[in-house]
């Protein structure tokens, strides 16, 4: 198979019926020892990342929640999420061992021959919840992403026992499951700063309504300066929680049009606010734009949770928010309207939360 592809590999559309229909994924292409990558992965120059605009000397901060019951630790979260949108935290709760065994489970999930992989392509899939693809959104895209990943979207254990990969599903469950609590006690902290006394469930409809969580595969690339990783955008979510492994790639967009990398720490996690949670707060915390590089000697993956209002919910800015004559910044938006609406384009940075603002 190796030669025939390499042969027909200018071929666009054998390129996307071995990547995308017969489910081998951006994998596929990496384990066949390209010399070059393939044009549709080739990024315009404005889209590939410019090493002159990466600043070391600057880092998203790193927060112990070990101490979360004091004010310091409160106001370093709500400073973070006001200054950078982005933060990582350390002893959050979540054993060491689920973080490993999510990380394994993704390896054994994208590890599987292609014809099982494709049994949860967009086609092929039982449920609009399990999502096995490639790239971001292929059909609307001019440039391909070197990205294949799985998104779960979780709707009740039941459904998951039933239609989650076996191979991963109870890892994927378990990192959910213990990651609850972080989230919800990152969103009161959050939310007291937005005059939100308390998360009834009201609240806990509009800010963690739904979840979603991703497995992420950046295979080897040949020629990783060339193309991304995942291009420049900001997360629809209200928080999302990253797993990283040890390799790195994730960029947060700095000020001055610079670029800072969020380092791997083994055991922790990287937060960042998502569009929802600026709508919400009327731009106080800010969902940030970010993207992720290929990377040209190992293969890397992340396991974000997306942690979503319910899709029937109305998003705008809080009544709290806006009680001492605040002029709202974004109008009433149906969330199920918005996630259509970053789904249907290819990324674009932050050009998503336009369509919310007034």
């Amino acid at each position: 198979m190796a030669p025939k592809m390499v042969e027909s590999a200018t071929n666009s559309w054998d390129i996307t019926d071995f990547v995308v229909n017969q489910g081998h994924g951006v994998k596929g292409l990496s384990e066949m020892k390209l010399l070059s990558i393939p044009k549709q992965f080739i990024q315009p120059p404005e889209e590939r990342i410019d090493a002159s605009k990466v600043v070391c000397e600057e880092c998203i901060p790193v927060i112990d929640m070990a101490c979360l019951d004091g004010p310091k630790v409160a106001q370093m979260i709500c400073d973070a999420a006001e200054k950078w949108g982005f933060f990582q935290v350390v002893n959050h709760g979540v054993p060491l061992g689920v973080l490993e065994d999510v990380k394994e489970a993704t390896h054994r999930f994208f590890a599987l021959p292609g014809e099982e992989k494709k049994k949860y392509s967009k086609e092929n899939s039982r449920s609009n919840s399990v999502r096995f693809g490639t790239s971001f959104t292929p059909q609307a895209e001019k440039s391909l992403e070197w990205k294949d990943y799985l998104s779960l979207f979780y709707v009740s254990e039941d459904e998951a026992s039933a239609l989650w990969p076996s191979v991963c599903k109870d890892q994927a469950l378990e990192y959910m499951k213990r990651s609850e609590l972080v989230i919800r006690q990152l969103l009161e902290v959050l939310m007291r700063r937005l005059n939100v006394k308390e998360i009834d469930e009201k609240k806990e409809s509009l800010l963690m309504g739904s979840m979603r969580i991703n497995l992420n595969y950046y295979p080897i690339c040949p020629n990783p300066e060339l193309t991304v990783g995942v291009g420049r955008h900001s997360d629809v979510s209200t928080l999302t929680v990253l797993l990283q492994d040890d390799i790195g790639g994730l960029y947060v967009r700095g000020v001055h049009d610079t670029w800072v990398h969020v380092p791997p720490i083994r055991g922790s996690l990287v937060i960042n606010i998502g569009d929802a949670l600026q709508i919400m707060s009327n731009g106080r915390y800010k969902s940030v734009e970010h993207r992720v590089i290929a990377n040209g000697s190992s293969n890397r993956v992340s396991v974000p949770i997306f942690v979503n209002p319910k899709p029937s919910e109305v998003i705008g800015p809080l009544p709290e928010v806006l009680e001492g004559g605040e002029e709202p910044l974004y109008k009433q938006v149906l969330y199920s309207d918005y996630v259509k609406h970053f789904f249907r384009k290819a990324h674009d940075g932050k050009n998503t939360v336009e369509f919310a603002k007034i």
